[in-house]
């Protein structure tokens, strides 16, 4: 998405206004301290307090809110609580400390006064960021991507899940390991090092690689573990491709209402949540179009801006899901504050998966969920912007007609109905008849065998000339 310049640079320099630079400014609404005082104990017991911080870099001021606002609801999914939350306007992020030394030295005093137990910073950071910031602020600081592949590790729940989180997390923390003071320098081997016996001794190695080749193993044990899961889901999803009803997969913005859509077409019962990330292991049911036919839907992970790169290649098996799907079914939250951003940030991930298969995108149906609880004038706004989309409500039910009608449109048929006399020459075309079709009726006639029934389209094309009047 193309967002408008910002009113606050130069016109002729295109560099930032000093002001902007330095501003470092609280933004309101996003503490989640709970008014009820009975709980406080049990919240302080079970959950981080932690200060948001982001650099606002391009875009508008609004832009930057909402990106605050959903770093903070991703902070509460995790179990957070959430008590300031600061943006800082640069051209750039500082490659040191993210903020600029002189703001990590503010975002400190604000840690101080809050009480805070740890930052979370809306980007990823380097390494060599997240030591340095984490030195000035003195307390325990993560970024936007650790904080996602918390919420999934928390979230999944089946083997394939939890292999494909693990694999992701270590893949992240590899580069990032390290330790206080001397204990990850301290080396281990040796005659009276740790007694490991032979092929330890000698200088030894640091506890710091030790625990990088531990990691190394573990995630290479989890890529074939992830890769005999992957044969399984190939194997079940080239069974769904070889039968007759078409496949339709459900994608869409984290906490769109992806979910809620496939228990209204499908009657699957599935669990909704009104949470980010609530679904990770991919749910498929069976359905009904409009014009009687089947259908099998498959529910997909929600997708967030800046999905962190070691979740998309983790959970590449599952999101192939979308990849052989004959139709994409985009679900777009209407009641969001920015819903174009949303399905930008959905088409970059759903892209980047089709284009290493090397195959055609599917095409692609825009649904705008929620249009109950959504704005009057925003929908509006939404129906100009988006003329070909279908809008629902999976809660009410309003549209869903419209949306199986639509669905029925651009799923072309697989199959049609024949009334066909193959005359008993034409054996092969008989077995064909009888292995592809789904057989109504069969008469044996003067001229040949009579059939009533529904075949594939191609088979239907070789029958075309033995049609009965």
């Amino acid at each position: 998405m193309t967002y408008p310049e910002s009113p606050n640079k130069i016109p002729s320099t295109g560099e930032l206004a000093l002001e902007d630079r330095v501003a470092l400014r609280r933004v309101s609404g996003l503490s989640t301290e709970l008014a009820d005082v009975s709980e406080v104990e049990y919240r302080q017991l079970r959950l981080e307090r932690v200060v948001l911080v982001g650099v606002w870099t391009d875009g508008t001021a609004a832009d930057a809110d909402a990106s605050m606002a959903e770093l903070a609801a991703l902070a509460e999914t995790a179990g957070s609580e959430v008590l300031e939350g600061l943006i800082q306007r640069r051209d750039k992020p500082d490659p040191s400390t993210f903020i600029g030394s002189g703001k990590a030295q503010e975002l400190r005093e604000v840690v101080l006064a809050t009480g805070a137990d740890t930052v979370i910073c809306d980007g990823e950071l380097s390494p060599a960021q997240l030591n340095a910031l984490e030195k000035a602020v003195k307390v325990k600081v993560i970024d936007r991507t650790a904080l996602i592949l918390d919420i999934f590790a928390q979230h999944a729940t089946s083997r394939e899940g939890k292999a494909q989180v693990a694999y992701a997390q270590m893949e992240y923390m590899l580069p990032r390991l390290r330790g206080w003071g001397e204990s990850m320098s301290r080396q281990g081997g040796g005659a009276g090092g740790s007694g490991g016996g032979v092929g330890t001794r000698g200088p030894g190695e640091t506890k710091i690689e030790t625990d990088r080749r531990r990691i190394r193993e573990r995630m290479a044990k989890l890529r074939r573990e992830i890769r005999d899961m992957k044969q399984v889901r190939d194997t079940q999803r080239s069974r769904r491709l070889a039968s007759d009803a078409p496949s339709v997969a459900i994608v869409g913005y984290t906490n769109a209402g992806k979910s809620s859509l496939l228990n209204a077409l499908t009657g699957a019962g599935v669990l909704v949540e009104n949470a980010l990330f609530a679904t990770l292991e991919p749910t498929t049911r069976r359905g009904e179009l409009s014009d009687g036919r089947e259908f099998v839907l498959t529910d997909t992970v929600g997708f967030v801006r800046h999905l962190p790169t070691q979740l998309v290649e983790a959970f590449r098996s599952t999101l192939e899901e979308v990849v052989d799907a004959e139709l994409l079914v985009h679900v777009v939250d209407g009641s969001d504050a920015n819903p174009l951003a949303q399905i930008n940030a959905v088409r970059q991930v759903v892209n980047d998966v089709v284009a290493e298969r090397d195959r055609p995108s599917a095409p692609e149906l825009l649904v705008v969920n929620k249009i109950d609880a959504a704005d009057e004038l925003a929908l509006a706004h939404l129906r100009r912007a988006l003329p070909d989309a279908v809008f629902v409500s999976a809660h009410t039910g309003e549209g869903l007609a419209r949306l199986q009608s639509r669905m029925a449109e651009m799923i072309a048929p697989r199959d049609t109905v024949v009334d066909v006399t193959i005359p008993y020459s034409r054996g092969d075309l008989v077995n064909r008849v009888h292995a592809e079709g789904r057989i109504d009726s069969v008469e044996h006639m003067e001229a040949g065998t009579r059939f009533k029934a529904r075949v594939p389209i191609a088979l239907a094309a070789a029958l075309d000339g033995f049609a009965t009047y």
